[in-house]
């Protein structure tokens, strides 16, 4: 018989899985004691719509990691620090700092743990930092360190 696992089974598998056992075991254990359902074309119907559902959901998000990498690219991210003698920082630009000015400027959230900053940046320039945005989706994000006025 075959049925869908509603929990995971030692020895059957994961939640989720539709997995052939014995008729006895099906009846008398597993559906009983509600790890699983038989797999009726109703029940089978019902998975396949929950994958769509999901591969839809990613195909979504892709495509809008995809877009705010374009959109973040296209932007240079300036942020003003103040600086000592020598033109040395007090303390650093941080990721959390970038992101703090993409959301106030441009209104894009961004989590500082997608910013990669390498090393410190302690000196005025021009930096391009990398951004993750998806599993494999990365971009470049143009950074302008000024001095304040």
């Amino acid at each position: 018989m075959k049925v869908l696992l509603l929990e995971d089974v030692k020895g059957q598998g994961k939640k989720g899985e539709l997995v052939k056992v014995s008729d006895g075991y099906a009846k008398n254990y597993l559906i009983p004691r509600k790890l699983a359902k038989e797999a009726t074309d109703a029940v089978l119907n019902e998975l396949k719509a929950k994958e769509e559902s999901r591969l839809h959901k990613l195909a979504v998000e892709r495509a809008e990691a995809q877009a705010l990498a374009e959109k973040v690219a296209s932007l240079n991210v300036v942020i003003r620090q103040q600086a000592g003698t020598g033109g040395k920082f007090y303390g650093s630009v941080t990721a959390k700092e970038i992101s703090e000015e993409l959301k106030s400027k441009y209104g894009i959230e961004l989590d500082k743990r997608k910013i990669q900053v390498n090393e410190p940046i302690k000196t005025f320039g021009k930096y391009e930092l990398t951004v993750k945005y998806y599993q494999d989706i990365s971009g470049i994000l143009n950074l302008i360190v000024t001095e304040k006025e």
